[in-house]
């Protein structure tokens, strides 16, 4: 039994010896090789020929070439020298090789360039700051459309109460408007990864909603922290009611106003979940507007979370 083992690692071994690179699992590559997914996420992305494409982790370039068919230009950000020089030699000599510019090392370092649209089949450890890095990117792009784990993928669109629902869901859908356009199984990749994918379409909230995202993410990162329980027990924690402290005693004194000396951040943060009628609410049943009240009310009494 073992020897059909041996003999199919060898062929696979060969396999990718004959395409000439190794894949490095540290980087998380997975070379998308079905022609078909590629044509599918470049025709959900709705590319014009004025566009600027970005692409993340272009690896052999299967999809750059489709992109540089469609697009003014296309901006490739790759980690890995060994495939920058495989794209290169792919478009050498050809009418897109100056339309091509490539960006080396690692995107979430990087500063993004100008671009209207991306299309991306991107290293799955990264999915979510590079989700956050391009959504919070300016000028705003018009979509993104992305490869993901089908679990994150999953997550992005939860909608509250459902189980996966997260400070990712939340957060995502409040900055952008997000739908999973198609599934992608695991065989149609170079290796196949352990896990199935989703393309995800993301489209940028433009205008994005009136509030400081930072402030917004330090509270439900304080609420989702243990998204079954109470916000009143969220906001019992020792190192919450600290951080909040500090936060409300530099805006006091940047505002010159007197902190009285028997103040009490536990009954302050108690008294705003009451008056937003909050304190027995969950993390995992509320949705944008639920969060939104609930941060004006914070931030009108002087308490911030970043």
């Amino acid at each position: 039994m073992p020897k059909v083992k041996t003999e199919k690692k060898s062929r696979q071994h060969a396999a990718v010896a004959k395409q000439g690179i190794l894949f490095n699992k540290d980087f998380g590559q997975h070379i998308l090789k079905n022609p078909l997914v590629i044509q599918s996420m470049v025709e959900k992305s709705a590319l014009r020929p004025t566009d600027v494409a970005l692409e993340i982790g272009p690896g052999t370039g299967n999809m750059t070439m489709k992109l540089l068919e469609k697009t003014k230009r296309v901006v490739a950000c790759e980690i890995d020298p060994r495939l920058v020089a495989e794209l290169q030699k792919r478009v050498q000599s050809t009418p897109y090789q100056s339309k091509l510019q490539i960006m080396i090392g690692d995107v979430l370092k990087t500063d993004l360039p100008f671009f209207d649209v991306c299309v991306a089949n991107i290293p799955y450890q990264i999915s979510s700051p590079l989700v956050f890095k391009l959504l919070l990117h300016r000028p705003f792009f018009r979509c993104a459309v992305l490869m993901f784990q089908r679990e994150f993928a999953q997550r992005l669109v939860a909608k509250p109460g459902d189980k996966l629902y997260c400070r990712l869901s939340i957060n995502t859908q409040l900055l952008a408007r997000v739908d999973i356009i198609m599934k992608v199984g695991k065989n149609n990749f170079r290796p196949p990864p352990k896990v199935e994918s989703s393309v995800v379409r993301l489209e940028p909230r433009n205008p994005p909603p009136p509030i400081n995202f930072k402030e917004w993410d330090g509270l439900t990162r304080i609420a989702f922290v243990r998204k079954n329980k109470t916000l009143s027990a969220a906001f019992k924690q020792t190192a919450v009611i600290t951080a909040l402290e500090k936060n409300y005693r530099i805006h006091c004194s940047l505002n010159n106003i007197k902190i009285p000396d028997d103040f009490d951040m536990k009954q302050k943060t108690d008294s705003i979940l009451q008056s937003c009628k909050s304190e027995s609410m969950r993390a995992r049943t509320m949705d944008i507007d639920d969060f939104m009240v609930l941060l004006h009310a914070f931030n009108v009494e002087g308490i911030h979370f970043s």
